[in-house]
This record gives C-alpha cells, structure tokens and sequence, in this order.
C-alpha cells in the first residue's frame, strides 16, 4: 500500500513540475502582439456539414471582422441535409461532394475548400462552423502570427460550459488534453511536442504546400494536431487559450461529450490495446489510487493518497478558475477520470465493430 502511495505521488510530482507546467494555463492570448507594418491577406475557410443552427451566426461574425487587411469567406457545406448552405448569407459557398477514398471528413471538405478558393493569400484560417469570433479574432491572430513568424498559431476555443454535463466534464476534457500536449512544448521549437486545435488555425500557406498540404495528413484521425506536426517542422507554431474564440456547441448532456472523447480517444493511442491496457493502468495510479489509499489506506500509505489527491486537485484548479468553477470540484476528478476511460473504452470497441471515428453518421476511413 505504501508503494502504491508513493507511486501516485511520484507521478503528481512529475505532472506538476515535469510536463511545462501545463496545469497552469499560462499560454493565453491575452496580451496582443503589436500590429504589422502591412496587414497580409487571408482566406477563411470553414467546413460544415448540418450546421443549421449555428452557421448563420459564424458567418455573420466571420464577416464582421474588423481585420485592416483584405479577407475572403469561404464555407464548404459537406452535404448537409439541413439547409446549412442557404444560412451561410455572405460567404461563398462551395458544394462539397462525397468523401475521396482515405480522406477523413473534414480534411476532405478543407481540401475541396482550397480547390475552389485557390487562394494565393498569405495567410488560410480554418475555423469551424461552430466557432464564434470575437470582432478583433482575425486581426489578432495575424498580428501575432506576424509578429513571431510563425507558421501555424492556433487557438483553443473556450468550450461551452452552461449545463451540468459540461460543468462537470468540458474543463476535465481541456486539462487531459493540456496534459497530454503541454502547451508550452508544443510552442518551444526545441521540443518534438506539436499540438494545435482544430476549431481555430491560422496557417502559412507557403509553409503548408512546403509540408505536403493537406494530403499528407489526410487519413489523420486527430487532424489538428496532425497539422502541427507536418507544419512544426516549417517554421515556429504557437498554442493558446483564449476568451476571444468560443464554441457554440452545446452538450446539454453527457451524450455529446460521450461522443467528442470516443471520436479520437482509441486513435490516440494508435488503435493498440497494448497501449490502451498500459494507459488505463497508468489513468489508474495517476487518479484512482489517490482518493481508495485516502479513504481506505491506514497509517503512511492514507497520507500519501490524501498528499496524491490534494495535488490532483491543485492541478485542476486553474483550469476550473478559468471557466468560473469552484477550486473545490477539483475533488471530484478521479470520477470524472472514469468516465473519461469509458468513453476510452467505447472509443475503442467501436473501433474494433468497423464504427471508429464516427462522427455525423460517418466512420473514419480504413487504414
């Protein structure tokens, strides 16, 4: 029991102090970089498939930009059956037709994007068609993408967190992936770490067509962090939270946030149940031990479980400050942790019935 006490603690103290001190946040655009000499121009993109009820209101915010350079608005309506085109007022709209043999969902509709647009701008923006811009998105993006020369600057949306299923499990869904990609990695051009978000990048475009374009990633389950790692090699990229760039996508249960996790959870660990087993043995001493030594532990063996879940809870607090949450629901992440290895589970029994990836009714392509 003491071993095991130990174990957990050691592994809390290499999270805290050993992993870019990732629990933390710190990469934030709250600061704006100073503006540009001259403002390049961008071409948005922004893929969508049955986004009736949110598309309008992107759009209209994607339009409203107060960007001092020239932009253009593209929305690639992939075979939506909702009427999600004839919402898009504003932007040019390009039909997507069926998916190509090996391409994921979303990359192919990007692709037939770029095919259409045929953009010689500078800068692409892909955005999704749930991601809501505040006025000065745009121009702040470029600015700093400007200002570091980077080649890929992406920012995680902040995800909607009104019902009980999100207060619960969206801020336990953004530390796990803080903690899986340290921000501060992904942004050190040092280290072999490369992670972006998919709901808002800004990219080079010379720096994509250098990297292959999208094509070389176009199988790729985990498509945004896929991006990062053919573009990481081009150039310097950078990863942040923001307040500025929020998701529309509401999870008013636990279904959709079931459906997020298992969508990419079993890709992540290469579709190995080797690794899946080592993962949940590992999940399994990092967030369960702690709170069954602290409850049912006597003598060393409890103090140390109570040390481990103490830190466990000062990990997540940060996170939990950031979207306005008591510190003390902290208490509650080996629960939440479960139900993460859950959808871990699903993610992967899915895969093995012919049915990973799936999302809108669609699988991901067979490798």
């Amino acid at each position: 029991m003491i071993w095991l006490g130990a174990a957990a603690c050691l592994s809390w103290a290499v999270l805290l102090l050993g992993r870019g001190m990732f629990w933390l946040g710190r990469e934030h655009d709250r600061a704006p970089a100073p503006d540009p000499a001259a403002w390049p121009a961008v071409t948005i993109l922004v893929p969508a498939r049955d986004e009736a009820q949110t598309i309008g209101t992107v759009v209209a915010a994607l339009r409203a930009q107060d960007y001092p350079g020239e932009f253009s608005l593209w929305v690639i309506d992939d075979r939506s059956t909702d009427g999600t085109a004839a919402l898009a007022s504003g932007a040019d709209v390009v039909t997507g037709g069926p998916r190509a043999p090996g391409w994921t969902g979303k990359l192919w509709a990007l692709q037939q994007g770029l095919d259409a647009a045929r953009p010689d701008t500078p800068y692409l923006l892909f955005t999704d068609a749930d991601i809501l811009h505040a006025p000065d998105s745009l121009r702040r993006l470029v600015a700093r993408a400007e200002a570091g020369g980077l080649v890929l600057t992406s920012l995680m949306a902040r995800l909607r967190c009104e019902s009980p299923a999100e207060r619960w499990f969206i801020p336990a869904f953004i530390f796990f992936f803080q903690m899986l990609y340290p921000f501060a990695w992904a942004n050190d051009p040092r280290a072999r770490t490369a992670a972006a978000a998919g709901g808002c990048v800004l990219l080079r475009r010379e720096a994509l067509v250098r990297a292959g374009g999208l094509a070389a990633i176009r199988g790729a389950m985990i498509d945004d962090c896929a991006l990062a790692s053919i573009l990481k090699p081009q150039g310097p990229t950078w990863l942040g939270l923001t307040d500025r760039v929020v998701s529309l996508r509401a999870s008013p249960d636990l279904g959709p946030i079931r459906r997020m996790v298992a969508r990419t959870a079993y890709a992540q660990l290469r579709h190995s149940p080797v690794v899946l087993v080592a993962m949940l043995g590992a999940l399994s001493l990092v967030f369960l031990a702690p709170p069954w030594l602290a409850l049912f532990g006597q003598g060393p063996a409890r103090v140390l479980g109570i040390a481990a879940w103490a830190a466990m809870a000062l990990a997540f607090a940060p996170t939990l400050r950031f979207y306005h949450l008591s510190p003390w629901r902290g208490l509650a992440l080996p629960a939440i942790a479960v139900a993460y290895m859950l959808f871990t589970l699903d993610s992967a029994w899915a895969h093995h019935r012919g049915r990973g990836g799936m999302w809108k009714g669609e699988a991901a392509p067979k490798s």
